[in-house]
Formats: C-alpha cells, sequence, structure tokens
C-alpha cells in the first residue's frame, strides 16, 4: 500500500479522516494525495436562470475552484507535520462519484470521511462514491474518529462472498502488522450466499500463509440484522479496523430491505474498510 487518496469536501479546515488518513501514509511509508472536487457551473445552473444569476453561478463557482487551488499549502503543511512528505493536492472539477472513480484507480486505497455536515459525508453518498469507483477499497472514517490509525486489533466479517474476500485481500498490508486478528463469521464456512454448492474456503489458513494469525469466532445473532451483530462485535472485541466486503446485494435491494453495508456505514464508531 503505497499510494492513498482522501476525500476532502472541505478544505477551509481539515475534518479528522484527512488527519487520519496522513497518519495512516506516514505509519505505512505511503504517498498520499488529498482531492476536493468542485461542482461544475452549469450543475447549479438551469436554463431558465436569468442571464444575471448565470453570471452569479459561474463567478461563485470560479471563486470557489480558486479557494481549493489554494488549500494545497494548508495540505501540504499540515502533511509534513504529521510526517508524510510524499504529499500532493488535486483539484477536480465535476461529479463527486464520476471524478473519484477516474482519481481512485490511480492509488491502493481511497479514505472518506462520514459526516453529518457535508453533502458527500453521509452514509448513502459514501455508498454512491464506493459504487462508482468498482474496485478500489475504501476506508470509511467515522465522524468522531478520535485514535491515530495505531490498527494493532482488526476484526473481519466473514461470510465467504467475493467481496469479503476482497476486501480481505486489499487489507493485507493492515492484517499482517496487526497484533490481533480475528474473524467473525456466521453460518460456518460457507462459500457464498448463491443458491449452487461451491466449495469452502478457508479464510484462516489463507491468512497463516501471508503471516497472519486469525481467531474465528461465532457471529451471536441477537436478533437485530447482521450489521448490528457485526457492530457490537467488533466492539467487544475494540477494533481498531472493520475489514468487510460492500454491498453483497444490488444498492437497490439494500435500499428497500435494509443491508449490512449500510447499517454499518450509517453506525459504525470504527473505521471500516470496504471493497465492492
Amino acid at each position: 500500500m503505497k499510494d492513498i487518496v482522501v476525500y476532502s469536501e472541505s478544505f477551509k479546515s481539515w475534518l479528522p479522516h484527512v488527519e487520519y488518513a496522513i497518519r495512516l501514509a506516514a505509519a505505512f511509508g505511503a504517498s498520499l494525495t488529498g482531492v476536493c472536487v468542485c461542482p461544475s457551473p452549469e450543475a447549479a445552473m438551469s436554463v431558465y436562470d436569468a442571464p444575471v444569476l448565470v453570471l452569479e453561478s459561474i463567478k461563485e463557482a470560479r471563486q470557489l475552484m480558486s479557494d481549493a487551488y489554494a488549500a494545497e499549502a494548508s495540505f501540504l503543511a499540515l502533511a509534513r507535520e504529521l510526517g508524510v512528505i510524499d504529499a500532493f493536492w488535486q483539484v477536480a472539477d465535476g461529479d463527486v462519484p464520476h471524478s473519484m472513480k477516474l482519481i481512485g484507480n490511480w492509488h491502493d486505497l481511497l479514505v472518506l470521511g462520514r459526516t453529518s455536515h457535508f453533502a458527500w459525508g453521509s452514509s448513502s453518498a459514501i455508498g454512491d462514491i464506493m459504487l462508482g469507483c468498482g474496485g478500489v477499497p475504501c476506508l470509511v472514517v467515522p465522524e468522531m474518529q478520535a485514535k491515530p490509525p495505531a490498527l494493532n486489533r482488526i476484526a473481519i466479517a466473514w461470510n465467504g462472498s467475493a467481496e469479503a474476500l476482497r476486501s480481505v485481500h486489499a487489507a493485507l498490508p493492515m492484517l499482517i502488522p496487526a497484533w490481533k486478528v480475528v474473524i467473525l463469521n456466521r453460518g460456518g464456512n460457507q462459500a457464498s450466499l448463491m443458491d449452487q454448492w461451491l466449495p469452502g474456503f478457508d479464510l484462516a489458513g489463507y491468512l497463516q500463509r501471508h503471516g497472519v494469525i486469525a481467531e474465528s469466532h461465532a457471529l451471536t445473532d441477537r436478533g437485530e440484522g447482521i450489521g448490528a451483530d457485526l457492530l457490537q462485535a467488533a466492539d467487544a472485541f475494540q477494533a481498531d479496523l472493520l475489514v468487510m466486503g460492500g454491498y453483497g446485494h444490488t444498492r437497490l435491494r439494500e435500499r428497500i430491505l435494509g443491508g449490512a453495508t449500510r447499517e454499518v456505514l450509517e453506525k459504525s464508531t470504527t473505521p471500516v474498510l470496504m471493497r465492492h
């Protein structure tokens, strides 16, 4: 993990997930790119707007872009202060999921912040970014995250799905130096939740071959849903990070029926690494 990118909707003051991303990059000796995406003037305009309103929208958009570019010095100074020399700042113009799909694929990890104060900090918006980025691993940092990214204790949510295994692959650089790793498993060593039979996968054995000794724990069904059970188990383990697959069901089914991804994104007090 040598290239990390962090999306920041705020650049006048740095949110906790930005500092988290910087400290994470410093811990792994990685480069870090900060990204701000400014909306295009066209997005805020209507064909029915008066010319004076169109001109005002363009003026505001240009000022926002100018302010975003000017934030580079502050970002680089904070990165240097926290131990990251190889740091960059980029400003994009357009749609956030589309921009991050392009920029995210240039990096090994995308760090996002869940916050109630910004449009792209909600769990739904983070889901849009994550799905738009395809297979880019996303680390979602909760709003009140205070601990530095020690990552000594890591919990893995395991159901045998392809999404869960891809998340484990992405998390290996973090799992290898961790002091303790626990696999939270419900329903045995099933390969997936698909109808047809598929061979089981020995996750503990796979991790051991990569130098990670993991304990397997059965996830208690408390009748509140898999997401709530995962969060309770991760808290009980005092996890510094929860690793899980993202959106095993379609996004529409997640919205209508609920799902572990949505509940964890909304309620987790622990940083979560997901990969769709």
